[in-house]
């Protein structure tokens, strides 16, 4: 990967926090970590990193370090590499000190989430590459892990792309099915636009060029250019001549996105960066 870390503040804990309790949990169970517990001495104190064990861009560590912290506070936790930082194998993320029992107790979620986070970061971070030196951003979408969508939005930008909406509730996104129930594309958008306020964006999408003109002629926000080859794409983004942002959606990967940025859209949208993305191979090392 090339061009420039994203670094990104952290989520605020209060918005963290209830997901990494939750997490610790469910790994404890009714009894605790009994091997630790067994076998490790309860004076013995643990020195140690994580570190990386493959390239790629990391997210989450705040998240891993309340893992820690919530098992015991007295574990310091120095992160080295922030959300945003793109490391090499053998790089430190974070470094830690601490009570041996809590910190082997808390390692496999805090990595779960790391490594998690990580891959998303690294995912996007692969594409925001691919789609330089051309104008368009990388978007994540919905489609997320239930109860994860705080961070693993975070993690998308922390590998240097943006969000889409948050919710069902933050934006209108007309898609094929509201289309067929309204319908058509025009009818969608006019309805869309006596249901909601002046301060709520609206975009719709479109499969082919003549619904693109229709959808103009109304005025969205937004239009959602659906699995257009990259010469349609530019036909389309001639169309819209700045009248509305262009998103491009569709078989987005590393080889396809320098075709559809070069297309000109504002934005290219990938799900698989939240839903598909491999963990980032990150490992705690005494």
């Amino acid at each position: 990967m090339t061009g420039q870390p994203s670094i990104v503040e952290p989520l605020p804990e209060i918005l963290v926090e209830p997901v990494v309790r939750a997490a610790l949990a469910e790994d404890l169970g009714r009894a605790g970590d009994i091997t630790t517990t067994a076998v490790v001495p309860a004076d013995a104190r643990f020195r140690g990193v994580v570190a990386a064990r493959q390239p790629g861009t990391v997210a989450g560590t705040a998240v891993a370090t309340l893992a820690f912290r919530l098992l015991d506070p007295t574990i310091r936790v120095t992160v080295e590499r922030p959300d945003g930082s793109r490391v090499a194998p053998g790089d430190t993320v974070l470094r830690l000190d601490g009570p041996a029992r809590a910190v082997i107790t808390a390692e496999r979620t805090a990595l779960n989430f790391l490594c998690h986070l990580s891959g998303i970061a690294t995912c996007t971070a692969t594409l925001v590459d691919a789609a330089r030196p051309h104008k368009a951003r990388i978007t994540c979408t919905r489609k997320t892990t239930p109860g994860l969508r705080a961070l693993e939005k975070h993690a998308v930008r922390a590998g240097g792309g943006v969000s889409h909406r948050f919710g069902l509730d933050d934006g209108i996104l007309i898609k094929d099915n509201h289309v067929a129930m309204a319908g058509g594309v025009a009818a969608a958008i006019r309805a869309a636009k006596l249901a909601v306020g002046h301060m709520v964006r609206i975009e719709v999408e479109v499969d082919t060029l003549e619904q693109l003109a229709e959808a103009l002629e109304e005025g969205p926000d937004a239009i959602l250019l659906d699995n257009m080859p990259p010469e349609t794409l530019r036909q389309a983004v001639r169309l819209i001549a700045g009248r509305a942002v262009s998103e491009a959606s569709g078989r987005i990967t590393a080889e396809t996105v320098p075709a559809i940025a070069a297309a000109g859209v504002d934005i290219i949208s990938a799900g698989w960066i939240t839903h598909s993305a491999p963990a980032l191979d990150l490992g705690l090392d005494a």
